[in-house]
């Protein structure tokens, strides 16, 4: 069976792209589905003389290896000033000096949502065109607008019908593409 790791680049406690990813994994059926939160896997700014004085930790270590055991990742970035959080970066950066190729082989699916209009759209693309340095392809991407105005927590579902639809195309394809 194939396994799917999920988790989103957000470090807030009440993340909504942690909320988002949550749902994406409970829509899938038939694989084997992991939710984390990167918050389990605490790493100090990068730097290269952090790197040489301290080399890599252990939580850095475990966090490469549910990546490794995983063939496709489902990704929700959270947006700060039109980019990425530097939470997320800092991850990307630890996981790429451990291994340039750590994402080798695997398939991914990014996402991301926001309180707003553009529902995180810079992080997106950001995302998506960074991503394959490191060995991957992304498969699918998909952005949510207006997180509290198109997603119902108490019901577990994407209100808005033309976005529901959408979002299900993007999922079946990636996991169609994942079993390929």
């Amino acid at each position: 069976m194939k396994r799917i790791l999920c988790f989103a680049g957000s470090n807030k406690s009440t993340s909504i792209n942690q909320k988002f990813v949550k749902f994406a994994a409970s829509q899938i059926k038939g694989f084997d589905v992991k939710v984390i939160k990167l918050t389990d896997y605490e790493f100090t700014m990068y730097g290269e003389d952090v790197e040489k004085e301290r080399g890599y930790s252990s939580e850095l270590r475990m966090l490469h290896q549910e990546i490794a055991d995983a063939d496709g990742i489902i990704i929700s970035v959270n947006e700060h000033n039109s980019g990425v959080s530097a939470f997320f970066k800092n991850t990307i950066d630890w996981l790429s000096r451990l291994d340039r190729n750590f994402l080798e082989g695997k398939k991914i699916l990014v996402m991301a949502t926001s309180p707003g209009g553009r529902g995180a759209l810079s992080a997106l693309e950001y995302t998506k065109n960074t991503l394959p340095r490191f060995g991957t392809k992304v498969i699918e991407s998909f952005s949510l607008p207006k997180f509290y105005e198109n997603y119902s927590e108490e019901e577990n579902r994407i209100i808005d019908e033309s976005l529901s639809l959408s979002f299900n195309d993007v999922l079946e394809n990636f996991l169609r593409q994942l079993e390929q």
